[in-house]
């Protein structure tokens, strides 16, 4: 098992930027495949980015692809989320999660096991 905790939420005007971080402890960090989800009250969770055990390969949602940026560092065990050029919409709680399912990328939510508390990103117009 792996633990996750995540930092760097806040509130950012918009076209602002925020770094996100959320560090693992426990099992080894490069056996797991790392996501990075959201959730704005009365809306179903999203993929927002993942990326593989390598960080060799990167998935974004299409809402954020170009604004968004995926990174690990396996030798500090944290996984990172860049955001820049923030919008309203991207307001919401975020998440990363751990998946072994998988060496590649996992898009899907139910193939992640490990998950953080989340942290709070909030973009004011």
């Amino acid at each position: 098992q792996v633990q996750l905790v995540e930092s760097g939420g806040g509130l950012v005007q918009a076209g602002g930027s925020l770094r996100l971080s959320c560090a693992a402890s426990g099992r080894a960090f490069s056996s797991y495949a790392m996501g990075w989800f959201r959730q704005a009250p009365g809306k179903e969770r999203e993929s927002v980015a993942a990326i593989s055990r390598s960080g060799g390969t990167t998935y974004y949602a299409e809402s954020v692809k170009g604004r968004f940026t995926i990174s690990r560092d396996n030798a500090k065990n944290t996984v990172y989320l860049q955001m820049n050029s923030l919008k309203p919409e991207d307001t919401a709680l975020y998440y990363c999660a751990a998946s072994a399912y998988s060496r590649d990328v996992v898009r899907d939510y139910r193939y992640y096991s490990n998950w953080g508390q989340g942290t709070q990103v909030t973009v004011s117009s």
